[in-house]
């Protein structure tokens, strides 16, 4: 909302001067080259404007346009901002709603231990969560799906366990990922390859993956080579830091596990999904977690099963199971994916392939369970069925229930179904070229404060408040990708999101989100704040964002500028350097954007915080 006393020639607007102008560009030109470096020691350079003024040498870049103005703070006579302090070294790894103490204290069965358990409010720790000692900027793409720095994750464990496996190796001071798995030793590109002669991989079909149960990402890191976005998850379990080990490599995956919680993502979102020895019992509670697959899989989507107790032929000596029962395993499998509409396609080896049917019209069976749900994308903290999702009507056999999506790229920017279906409340086709238009602007805008946004420098992004994705489809290339988040308080879009070839989750920004500390370069928030100021603790969302954002990560956050002023003043007591400038269309828009960068600093042995410079 605007503010009566900020208007032209009231008190309350300084006149901009070329020397403001002067420092914001140097500002971003400093911070450009500070951050090229990737020296991870947070040297500060970028931050000391004022004494460096002399050094920049930029004018041809020089802009003088609204968006590098800066921006009075409305209420400067508050008292200052408090302090946040820094955590225990202890807490280097916290996960605040997967704590091994607390999933302790819930039942192990159907994994109800591993899934979310947030702390109460009285409990939150409310600090900074410190960086371990010698963390180090991870390794730009594609170089850091090989490698990654045991200082950021020192845990050697996964070296021991699956040393034959090809997981990941210990060497010198990083740790190695020669893109094995347990079914693909050697080599995830081999597997992908095999999948490939059943499965349209490299045509553009399939675009949006799911991996259940996924270790160290490997399929996912490769499965990018082929242009496809992988979602994959992984419980936090005995198994140490196998998706903080993925995220340190650049490859979008989170927490989480099929347990008794519908998985946080929308129904027909995936054009393929795989279990690569996930071990998880897809015959257990009359087929449930299996029916979880097929409510996520897109009409026409493939899902694919290596491991037990595929080639059971071969194994079950080695897995210590009688024939009879990984025979009756298999059988009961085969079973339920048919009654599933899913038609096997391939079995060879230790792999088998299923393709679900475009539609009801062309099932071989009806299911004898529909869901009563008329609503499959409704599933925040809800509990799984033994149940179908029923597939969206169709008119004939040959139309694909849903809508039939267009091959990417061009389906980035083609008029998604639930879109042109009016399934999305207050969206049409033409509203959605324009948010695209909007965000290309808003992109470009951030591109000119930071040249280094579109750059292997922020590989893994994240949109708080997603909307219809039109940041992440602006940002659209192989050097980054982006967690598009969907709050469950806002208009259900994920749906949306995936339709355009893009990937991201639900969630509720007044809990911890599902990943480990320090696993996103850059985080973007448009409308959040005012969308969460009257519903949680601002203060804890920011916190939570500097959990997940790494050492020298950049923050941009868009909104109204009395929700802004809010959220500065809280900044201003956390490790962050901010500075806040007006809309890209002039100082009259009442909408601003904060720009922050998080200060590198590190754990020090006696459990207390240090910061180099």
């Amino acid at each position: 909302m605007a503010n009566k006393n900020n208007a032209p020639g009231q008190r309350g607007r300084r006149p901009l001067s070329i020397f403001a102008v002067l420092a914001l560009c140097c500002f971003f030109y400093l911070l450009g080259a500070w951050q090229r470096s990737g020296s991870g020691k947070g040297d500060n350079l970028a931050l000391k404007v004022n004494n460096l003024m002399s050094d920049c040498n930029i004018m041809p870049e020089l802009s003088f346009e609204s968006h590098h103005n800066d921006v009075e703070i409305i209420e400067p006579a508050e008292p200052k901002a408090k302090k946040i302090k820094a955590c225990d070294v202890k807490y280097t790894d916290y996960t605040p709603c997967q704590e091994q103490d607390r999933a302790m204290t819930f039942p192990r069965e159907n994994m109800i231990y591993r899934e979310r358990h947030c702390p109460p409010e009285d409990e939150k720790l409310r600090c900074l969560i410190p960086a371990p000692n010698g963390y180090t900027t991870p390794f730009p793409w594609p170089k850091s799906r090989d490698y990654a720095y045991y200082a950021n994750v020192p845990y050697k464990s996964l070296t021991v366990e699956k040393a034959v496996q090809n997981w990941v190796q210990f060497q010198g001071n990083v740790f190695k990922f020669p893109g094995g798995g347990t079914m693909f030793p050697q080599g995830a590109d081999a597997y992908i390859d095999e999948l490939a002669s059943v499965i349209p991989i490299k045509d553009g079909s399939i675009r949006t993956a799911l991996d259940t149960g996924c270790g160290v990402a490997s399929w996912g890191a490769y499965m990018l080579k082929r242009n496809v976005l992988t979602m994959s998850f992984a419980p936090k379990d005995n198994h140490e830091a196998q998706v903080q080990f993925a995220l340190e490599r650049g490859v979008p995956a989170v927490i989480g596990v099929l347990g008794t919680i519908h998985l946080p993502y929308p129904a027909r979102a995936f054009d393929m999904a795989q279990c690569s020895r996930c071990l998880i019992p897809w015959t257990s509670n009359a087929g449930m977690y299996l029916m979880e697959v097929d409510r996520v899989l897109r009409p026409g989507g493939y899902w694919v099963l290596s491991g037990p107790p595929i080639n059971w032929k071969t194994y079950y000596q080695t897995w210590k199971r009688s024939k009879e029962d990984v025979k009756a395993e298999q059988r009961n499998i085969e079973e339920l994916a048919e009654s599933l509409c899913w038609e096997k396609k391939y079995e060879k080896g230790d792999i088998a392939i299923w393709r679900k049917k475009i539609n009801a019209k062309s099932c071989l069976r009806k299911s004898p369970n529909l869901c009563d749900s008329d609503n499959a994308d409704d599933v925040w903290y809800r509990k799984m069925e033994g149940c179908q999702t029923p597939f969206p009507e169709v008119s004939s056999k040959s139309e694909v229930a849903g809508g039939e999506l267009k091959k990417f790229p061009a389906r980035l920017y083609a008029v998604p179904p639930r879109i042109a279906k009016g399934i999305v409340p207050d969206v049409t086709a033409e509203s959605y070229e324009e948010d695209n238009k909007l965000w290309k602007k808003h992109v470009n805008a951030y591109k000119r404060m930071n040249k280094l946004i579109g750059t292997t420098r922020y590989r893994n992004v994240m949109d708080m408040n997603a909307e219809l994705g039109g940041f992440a489809a602006a940002l659209e290339s192989p050097k980054s990708w982006v967690m598009n988040v969907v709050p469950t308080s806002a208009k259900n879009t994920l749906g949306v999101i995936y339709e355009r070839g893009l990937i991201g989750i639900y969630h509720d920004w007044c809990e911890g989100f599902s990943t480990y500390p320090r696993t996103y370069d850059l985080i973007h928030a448009n409308g959040l704040f005012s969308m969460y100021q009257d519903s949680c603790n601002l203060e804890d969302i920011l916190i939570e964002m500097d959990r997940i954002l790494r050492p020298e990560g950049v923050v941009i956050i868009r909104d109204e500028v009395d929700v802004l002023n809010k959220v500065k003043k809280i900044v201003g007591g956390m490790r962050w350097e901010a500075k806040m400038v007006d809309h890209e269309d002039g100082p009259l828009v009442p909408e601003k954007i904060l720009v922050a960068v998080k200060e590198y600093w590190v754990a020090s042995s006696n459990n207390s915080t240090s910061s180099e410079e």
